[in-house]
């Protein structure tokens, strides 16, 4: 079976939000994506920004056949999203491959649920950590960049599984600057995958979240927004604020900040020391578990 066949297992996602879900204006009303039939009954594996709060879910083959699909569940810490068909695709789950063992070089295929199709090499494995509270220990890059890389499968040369596509970023390298996509590995999907099913989310304590969007810069952590209504904005985190402690750690990254963080459980008051206008201060933020703040899907 070659690329091109398996690769019509992907779908197009297009997925509705109401105007008052708490991700709207972040993330829009109207998201569209693709993904990934994984089961045979119609489950599809997405990004999980896709689906996050949606109360209407369409999936579209490569056809042009429209179904109609329910968001089941988002992972906060992987970011995978799986959605569920309501009515029969017709499409063969593919083959789940082995991220750990793939290597820099490789050759892949990030292919969307419209049919386009890139074919690219990872360029390194590595750690990322996002301005969102979001931190892989191993994420997957490749190049060129797909350009509708959200939801999209990667697969490798024997046509399995190995991510979805998160995000486009831009790498510097030997003094270019490359579009590259960020891939969420499919390894993090089988150690959760029963309890997204049965229970919507996994079977364990929730991370302290605190609404803080940051960026680093040389292991500084500066904070560029805080969400309205979240934990951090309630505390009086500012944007410009540098986090330079946590508790009694000195905050080497964003990483570093996140791992720190989650130390705790969610709940908890977590004691930063922030650097503004050249003065320090300590604020203590009373966190929480984000899922509590989005509209959750109806397990079916």
């Amino acid at each position: 079976m070659n690329i091109d066949t398996i690769s019509r297992s992907v779908v197009a996602v297009r997925a509705t939000i109401p105007d008052d879900a708490f991700t709207a204006d972040a993330l829009g009303t109207r998201r569209e994506g693709s993904g990934v039939v994984i089961r045979d009954d119609g489950l599809v594996l997405t990004i999980g920004y896709l689906i996050t709060e949606a109360e209407e879910v369409w999936l579209t083959d490569q056809d042009g056949r429209v179904v109609p699909a329910h968001a089941l569940a988002y992972d906060q810490e992987s970011g995978f999203g799986l959605v569920q068909a309501l009515s029969p695709l017709g499409l063969p789950a593919v083959a789940l491959g082995d991220a750990n063992r793939a290597k820099a070089g490789d050759a892949v295929v990030l292919a969307d649920g419209i049919g386009q199709q890139v074919n690219a090499h990872i360029v390194t494995k590595q750690e990322f950590a996002g301005y969102w509270e979001y931190l892989l220990d191993e994420a997957i890059f490749i190049a060129p960049a797909h350009p509708s890389w959200g939801g999209a499968a990667l697969f490798d040369e024997d046509g399995r599984l190995l991510g979805v596509g998160s995000l486009r970023l831009q790498m510097s390298r030997a003094g270019e600057v490359a579009d590259i996509n960020m891939i969420v590995p499919i390894d993090l999907l089988p150690p959760i995958l029963d309890d997204l099913l049965t229970r919507g989310q996994v079977a364990k304590p929730p991370r302290p979240w605190l609404g803080a969007f940051s960026a680093e810069s040389n292991g500084v952590v500066m904070v560029m927004s805080v969400a309205e209504g979240g934990p951090a904005a309630k505390a009086g985190l500012r944007q410009g604020d540098i986090i330079s402690d946590v508790r009694d750690g000195e905050v080497d990254g964003l990483a570093d900040f996140y791992r720190k963080l989650w130390e705790s459980p969610a709940g908890a008051e977590i004691p930063l020391r922030v650097v503004r206008d050249g003065r320090e201060t300590w604020l203590r933020v009373k966190s929480a578990d984000r899922n509590s703040f989005l509209k959750k899907p109806h397990l079916q």
